[in-house]
């Protein structure tokens, strides 16, 4: 065991030599994990661009921190390139199998059979990364995909030490892994839980990411690897078909934009509902000088504004390729004026007042997400989900790959609420080849003098953790008081503000249950807030890691 150690410990840190360019550009990176944020230099230090970067570090983090991603689910990637100022969404959502229908996760008498859409091979959706990955490095990298991929590949093979929040996330799943052999051989110790340290082997994972190099998209959504995958899915218990993975497609979106106070906001398009909440929630509050409010205040009509905009997440937001979303009308100031109309600095406004008819909906916390730039201004902010702590907890015998549980992410019955009480609409509502609606929300934060990208994991929760360091941002503040801002959330539905312990004062929760709030303290700290920031001036750099996960930031010089 001793040596096993010690090899990992040398994984962590050998490829920290080079942290530069190889053309000479400093760069920052912060991920969720050392290791991840180690194969971006990697692949830098090779001549790779900041898009190369991102898809080492994507694929590294699928295979270090399965917990929260991987090749098995999906997620969002926001670029710019500086020389031409080109932004673009790269949308790698899972899609619903083609055999879904609304039905599918109620009874006989049209209820919600528990944990059918969270647990299993019929809770996995057709995942988006592996096609996101081939798509971010043919469509914008400089390198061979295959080069970008090698850091993964060798974690897999070769091994890495487990940590403590690996092993949390894994308690909280052991029992469904231990329901799945081919899971279970690879997360448990002889069906329990391995120590602290342990050195985690993923072979027919590093196979499959070497298909994925050898052959791109078809390495993973045709040929003798689709075949396996569907066959092993429907084996299970899923509706998989080849058509399903043949078919899956990229979506390329135009970003959301938004102004605050002189910061120009650039955050995910839907399939992510996080860039419109965002930027709604935003434009309430710039009717409001919230540094010359008093802090009880300052807190309320933050949270009003959170309510509001959630609200409409409810009502609007879903699969723009299958509904109507009214975008413009969301993001228009005038609307969040008419919005503020409503809203009194002295009284909360009950949630059952607002208007539409809901239903609700959980959303998984664990995800991921990365930060990069360089000293240009080229940049890539990344999140990536697998929604609950190891998906479905169901692997396909042979392939490594721990399949998500986004289907959980839709709307399956008006009125049910369970997992984490999100609030979903009709607009969500299961349909064959649909992508869920996500809370994922990579973002952008622009000045005249400084660059910032930021997100953060946390589910539901993500889109006001990115409000609350963007007010942090509009303060002055950088990357290392926007990580460990004190968080606090309300969602629309339930209508109650939770926060972190000790995020707010007592003389705060006092003003707040006077002004009509109800409040309950979160049972963890949440979120793992990964950012990077660009000064304008001088192209200085910096970077910080949330101190609540185990992820590194680094400026390579």
């Amino acid at each position: 065991m001793l040596k096993k150690r010690y090899t990992a410990i040398i994984l962590m840190t050998v490829f920290w030599g080079s942290q530069a360019y190889a053309d000479g550009h400093k760069v920052a990176i912060a991920s969720a994990h050392p290791l991840a944020t180690a194969a971006g230099f990697e692949i830098l230090d090779k001549g790779g661009n900041v898009f190369d970067a991102a898809v080492a570090v994507s694929a590294a983090l699928a295979v270090v921190e399965p917990t929260g991603s991987g090749l098995g689910g999906g997620g969002y990637w926001l670029l710019h390139r500086e020389k031409d100022g080109f932004e673009t969404l790269i949308d790698g959502r899972e899609k619903a199998p083609l055999a879904a229908h609304k039905a599918m996760y109620l009874d006989k008498d049209g209820q919600v059979i528990p944990k059918l859409s969270l647990d299993g091979a019929l809770a996995a959706a057709i995942p988006g990364m592996p096609a996101g990955l081939v798509h971010l490095s043919e469509k914008y990298g400089k390198l061979p995909l295959a080069d970008s991929l090698a850091p993964a590949i060798r974690y897999a093979q070769t091994g890495y030490a487990i940590g403590n929040r690996y092993l949390k996330m894994l308690k909280v799943r052991a029992e469904l892994i231990k329901q799945y052999p081919a899971t279970a051989d690879i997360f448990l110790d002889n069906g329990k839980l391995p120590q602290p340290y342990s050195i985690l082997r993923q072979p027919d994972l590093a196979h499959t990411l070497t298909q994925l190099a050898k052959s791109g998209r078809d390495g993973f959504y045709s040929g003798c690897m689709a075949d396996k995958l569907v066959k092993g899915v429907n084996k299970a218990g899923g509706i998989w078909t080849k058509e399903d993975l043949e078919s899956y497609q990229i979506a390329e979106r135009k970003p959301v934009t938004g102004h605050y106070k002189g910061i120009k906001i650039t955050s995910a398009a839907p399939s992510s509902s996080g860039g419109i909440v965002l930027i709604e929630a935003l434009n309430i509050l710039s009717g409001y000088d919230l540094q010359k409010t008093d802090e009880i205040t300052r807190k309320h009509l933050i949270t009003e504004a959170m309510r509001r905009a959630y609200h409409d997440r409810t009502l609007y937001l879903g699969d723009a390729d299958f509904i109507d979303i009214p975008v413009k009308r969301l993001l228009n100031e005038d609307y969040a004026a008419g919005l503020r109309s409503s809203l009194r600095p002295d009284k909360a406004l009950p949630s059952e007042m607002l208007s539409g008819e809901i239903e609700q909906q959980p959303e998984g916390t664990n995800t991921t997400h990365f930060s990069i730039i360089d000293e240009e201004g080229n940049r890539v902010a990344a999140t990536l989900s697998i929604n609950f702590p190891f998906g479905s907890g169901f692997v396909v015998a042979g392939t490594g790959v721990v399949l998500n549980d986004e289907m959980d992410d839709f709307s399956s019955l008006p009125g049910a609420m369970n997992g984490y009480g999100l609030v979903g609409g009709v607009a969500n509502a299961i349909a064959p080849g649909k992508r869920m609606l996500s809370s994922m929300t990579p973002t952008f934060l622009e000045t005249d003098t400084q660059v910032a990208v930021l997100g953060t994991p946390g589910g539901s929760r993500i889109i006001s953790m990115v409000l609350l360091a963007a007010l942090d941002f509009a303060k002055g503040n950088g990357p290392e008081s926007w990580v460990q801002v004190p968080r606090f959330h309300h969602q629309f539905m339930p209508d109650v503000i939770e926060y972190e312990k000790g995020a707010l004062s007592d003389a705060e929760i006092t003003g707040l249950a006077a002004k009509g709030h109800q409040l309950k303290v979160a049972r963890y700290p949440y979120g793992d807030m990964q950012a990077v920031l660009l000064n304008k001036a001088n192209k200085s750099l910096s970077a910080a890691s949330d101190k609540r996960g185990e992820g590194r930031a680094v400026v390579g010089h």
